[in-house]
């Protein structure tokens, strides 16, 4: 039992280092992998199968258990890609003869519409984050705090940035001349992103106040003491949660990767294009970036109703 145990933990490594190696796949998402692949091990080793010897029923069953768990249909969609990956690598490298999960399909899964804030409220997201590096009674260290939580909003909103891009920026992303951003997203691969004015103030202000407190030696624009050596993602969206509070929204509608949302809509929303927003994003696949349809679906009712010579006037 242990042989087999190990024998199949063998097999989902030779899996994930492909990944890591020729897709550039990052930690958490190797992480991901792992545990979704780990869970279907479990289960065919509990019905008598091991994953080298796993047929396409014993794989229908793990989904059908899947299901009886409880699991939603993204969830299981998800787990159904990993094994398919898993087998077609074996098949292709020769640890298998056969392919058992390629005739399977997925469950139907409806695309979710993604929470949007309104421009208005990120305004008055903005608008609080700056009063906040104002406050009289804020010693130096909670000035600093504010001011970099003001920096993270506007890059933010100025770029679309994920989070881990953001947390992760060197200091020589806020040079006083940058215009761009050269940002290295999923793969390992890089993008250029344009910065506007009212970002390249927030950096200005923000490394202004952390070379007044000392912090100016580290190579990350957001430093920390934990071992990443930069902000955690983790700590940001406390924050965030923490001003949306203040500026009056619901904290628990608001977190980076809906400002992410709200930077890709109300693009979409001013008339640009779906795939120059993909290009700004780092979509790989202009698929994904088509969440934001139903924003070009009413701009173009509104283009309709307001621009065509037979629309209804009243």
């Amino acid at each position: 039992m242990a042989r087999t145990a190990k024998a199949t933990q063998t097999l989902i490594e030779l899996f994930l280092d492909m990944l890591a190696a020729e897709r550039g796949a990052r930690e958490n998402t190797l992480a991901a992998y792992r545990s979704d692949l780990s869970d279907f091990a479990d289960h065919a080793a509990g019905s008598g199968a091991t994953v080298a010897k796993a047929s396409t029923d014993d794989i229908r069953g793990y989904l059908g258990a899947l299901n009886a768990r409880g699991f939603q249909a993204t969830s299981v969609a998800r787990k159904l890609s990993a094994i398919r990956q898993l087998y077609r690598f074996l098949y292709l490298e020769g640890h298998r003869k056969d392919d058992p999960a390629a005739v399977l399909e997925g469950p139907k899964r409806g695309r979710s519409i993604p929470r949007v804030l309104s421009i208005a409220q990120v305004d008055r997201l903005l608008e609080c984050a700056r009063d906040a590096i104002s406050e009289e009674s804020s010693d130096a260290a909670e000035r600093l705090r504010s001011a970099r939580l003001n920096c993270l909003l506007e890059v933010l909103y100025a770029t679309g940035l994920r989070v881990s891009e953001l947390v992760a920026l060197p200091s020589s992303a806020a040079r006083r001349d940058q215009r761009m951003l050269v940002v290295k997203g999923k793969g390992g691969k890089e993008r250029m992103v344009p910065l506007n004015n009212a970002a390249k103030q927030a950096m200005a202000d923000y490394l202004s106040l952390r070379k007044s407190a000392k912090h100016d030696e580290s190579k990350w624009l957001f430093p920390s003491f934990g071992e990443s050596g930069h902000l955690t993602r983790q700590h940001f969206a406390r924050e965030l949660k923490s001003l949306a509070a203040l500026a009056g929204l619901k904290a628990s509608q608001i977190s980076p990767h809906v400002l992410r949302h709200a930077f890709a809509s109300h693009l979409l929303q001013n008339g640009a294009d779906l795939r120059a927003v993909q290009t700004l994003l780092g979509h790989a696949d202009i698929s994904t970036t088509q969440i934001y349809t139903h924003v070009l679906e009413e701009r173009l009712k509104s283009l309709v109703r307001d621009l065509h010579p037979l629309a209804d006037d009243s």
